[in-house]
């Protein structure tokens, strides 16, 4: 399971600002943030499937994937972690993109995917559940947004108080400072208050498990290790096309922290403006 709040073309300084938590077992194996082969592409690596949920290319596009949470998954579905890679390395825009996943989207278990390229001034979302209806597909319109285990915006408490929060920071910052997505990270990505009324859970799996993933920060143990949240991204993007990327994650049970910069290119030249 997974988080993420954006600011999309609603800030005078920043046309795309991201926080994400990606949750998963501890144990399994990951690659931190880096370039990779060729050095086009920016992101995490899951070792076990080879995808990523959070990746980005020298070329002002970006992809992030959560898993829908669901009773049932099959093992024999593709590996959804492929989605975000298979964008960045097409030449589709976004909605072509989405477009043709619809052909294939009943092969994967539950998932949202966003797709944004700056350039073009163009982010879609897709999600291939609820399971049986037909695949949902719409462009992301200015504003923020919350993307959790459910639809876009979804009213789940957690994303609701992330919304909050996030609103509340922004605007404490105003719109001619600079945003330290360090802070950000901090101040936003680390909260484990869990839903009190058990009402307010979905009721998909049991109860003692959706309490356990319904804080903004996940830890719980399992009989297979350690569950929860393994790494903090935060990505942050300047009108003049200057690309932020910090990431906070745990390697050998220690916290570390990177960031990497560069700037969106475009046949090797820096653009100018991209708000």
């Amino acid at each position: 399971m997974c988080i993420a709040v954006f600011l999309w073309q609603s800030h005078p300084l920043y046309p795309f600002l991201l926080l994400l938590n990606r949750d998963e077992y501890h144990n399994r194996p990951t690659k931190a943030t880096g370039w990779w082969e060729g050095g086009e592409i920016l992101g995490g690596r899951d070792e076990v499937g080879g995808g990523t949920w959070l990746a980005c290319s020298k070329e002002g596009r970006f992809a992030f994937l959560t898993n829908v949470l669901e009773l049932h998954a099959s093992p024999e579905a593709k590996t959804r972690g492929d989605l975000p890679i298979r964008f960045l390395e097409s030449k589709k825009s976004p909605k072509a993109f989405a477009e043709e996943l619809v052909k294939e989207a009943h092969e994967y278990n539950g998932f949202n995917l966003i797709m944004v390229d700056l350039l073009s001034k163009s982010m879609f979302y897709i999600s291939n559940r609820p399971k049986g209806e037909a695949v949902l597909i719409h462009e992301v319109k200015p504003g923020i947004h919350v993307l959790s285990n459910a639809k876009l915006d979804s009213p789940w408490p957690k994303a609701q108080r992330l919304v909050l929060k996030f609103k509340k920071l922004i605007e404490a910052h105003g719109e001619g400072d600079d945003i330290s997505m360090e802070e950000l990270a901090e101040k936003l990505m680390k909260d484990k208050e869990k839903v009190a009324d058990e009402s307010k859970l979905p009721h998909i799996c049991s109860l003692d498990w959706e309490y356990s993933l319904s804080s903004i920060f996940v830890e719980v143990d399992t009989p297979l290790g350690c569950y929860g949240t393994r790494s903090t991204a935060g990505i942050k993007v300047k009108a003049n096309g200057e690309v932020c990327f910090h990431e906070m994650y745990l390697e050998n049970s220690k916290w570390e922290a990177q960031t990497v910069n560069y700037h969106i290119q475009r046949n090797d030249q820096k653009i100018k403006q991209i708000w």
